[in-house]
């Protein structure tokens, strides 16, 4: 029976001012949901798309328009939107070169995402793009090798810790996070018990999840002319 965390990720919106000042405010708060979320890997696409999106509104509607980041799962992937009042101003996909001061928006949120577009509505126009997140589901997990494995011992030791309660399909994000805080700890008193240094395999435990991080964005590929 599947122990997979459910991950509930909720629409979000935040309100702003084009302004260049609120460029990197708007990045932090991109990384940070996506922090929550669970999506560490789509930090870097993510925080170019707000850029460039929240940029070309800033460049082709004006300095102070009332706008609106907005963003969402679309099946497994993460939609990004920002709002603007200008109808007449659409975004355009220039071919610009790599030194081109100018056109180069789109073309780079057109590198980095897999689909964009723009919509229409009487009082407001939605510019946005999808990033492919590898989720299974909207609230599912992205399914690395080591992940899969700590989902299998999560599933075997809720078993074993609660064999007379009946198990859900799904453990909630809540549960699975105090699930995987008493797996930690049996396994410190185990290594204590065998006269082991449990300080020392959580140092060597924590040095290899961080080396593993950086080596998965050592592969990530950058954008032509970031």
């Amino acid at each position: 029976m599947s122990q997979e965390p459910c991950m509930l990720r909720k629409p979000w919106d935040v309100a702003f001012t084009a302004e260049p000042v609120e460029v990197a405010a708007l990045r932090r708060i991109m990384r940070l949901h996506l922090g929550t979320w669970g999506l560490h890997d789509l930090t870097d696409p993510a925080q170019l798309c707000v850029s460039e999106l929240v940029s070309n509104v800033i460049t082709h509607v004006g300095h102070g328009t009332p706008a609106t980041l907005a963003v969402s799962m679309n099946g497994n992937h993460l939609r990004i939107e920002v709002h603007d009042p200008d109808t007449r101003a659409l975004p355009t996909l220039i071919d610009a070169g790599s030194d081109a001061e100018v056109g180069r928006g789109m073309a780079l949120v057109d590198t980095v995402a897999d689909r964009w577009g723009v919509q229409l509505h009487p009082d407001r126009k939605v510019t946005w793009c999808e990033l492919a997140t590898g989720l299974t589901s909207p609230n599912g997990h992205v399914g690395t090798a080591g992940v899969t494995r700590a989902e299998a011992l999560l599933g075997l030791y809720a078993a074993t810790r609660l064999p007379s309660k009946p198990m859900s399909s799904r453990l909630s994000a809540a549960m699975a996070q105090e699930a995987v805080i008493d797996v930690v700890t049996d396994f410190l008193h185990w290594l204590r018990a065998h006269g082991c240094d449990a300080d020392e395999a959580l140092d060597r435990a924590q040095t290899r999840f961080e080396a593993q991080i950086e080596e998965s964005r050592a592969y990530r590929v950058e954008p032509c002319g970031k």
